[in-house]
């Protein structure tokens, strides 16, 4: 029994010539790598999609929380003033309403992301995360380090939602060499440009 290439004599590489095969296969191969760009383009779009999804969601409450910090600096405030060794248990009792609430707040803050930027005394100023309000000679704190916290700051998953305004040690201070740090939660946050202003704390 003979086959139908038998019959018309046709061999597929046979009659294929050398210059011919050759083209097939680089055909071939430019196809290939086509679909393999097309494949890796898709995919990098998907990523690209998917990050800027969550980061929609992740910053979606940037502006509510923002709003909330006005809350949470009298809450502070109201802290720093209640007695808590008052000798009327009304007057206790409401301290202690108010240090729970403060608690919890802080607590639905990190919940959510949102993360205080509270440096310590002594802490390098970093005009990513700190906003200078001013600066004074220290004998405690080193030039550049800072003295005071007048108002913490808050980020929020990494981006700055509002700078900690603070105090900085003048140049010529005496003290011991402020450390590095930013005193928020996170130590990969990102810094953002219009984070906190500079000043000049070169030694």
């Amino acid at each position: 029994m003979t086959t139908d290439d038998e019959t018309t004599g046709f061999d597929p590489e046979g009659d294929l010539d050398a210059a011919a095969l050759d083209a097939l296969k680089a055909e071939n191969a430019a196809l290939k790598d086509q679909a393999l760009r097309y494949a890796a383009e898709a995919e990098n779009t998907k990523r690209r999609a998917e990050r800027e999804m969550n980061d929609a969601r992740a910053y979606a409450i940037q502006k509510f929380a923002r709003d909330l910090l006005g809350v949470a600096d009298n809450l502070a405030r109201a802290m720093q003033h209640a007695p808590t060794d008052a000798a009327d248990p009304l007057v206790k009792n409401l301290a202690i309403g108010l240090e729970m609430t403060e608690k919890e707040l802080t607590a639905a803050f990190e919940r959510n992301g949102l993360k205080k930027i509270d440096p310590a005394k002594g802490t390098r100023f970093d005009p990513n995360f700190h906003q200078a309000m001013m600066e004074q000679p220290s004998d405690e704190v080193a030039g550049g380090g800072v003295i005071q916290v007048l108002q913490a700051g808050y980020e929020l998953f990494g981006r700055i939602v509002r700078p900690a305004m603070v105090i900085v040690a003048a140049k010529g201070s005496k003290g011991p060499e402020a450390p590095e740090g930013h005193g928020a939660a996170n130590p990969y946050a990102a810094h953002d440009e219009d984070a906190g202003g500079s000043v000049d704390t070169t030694a």
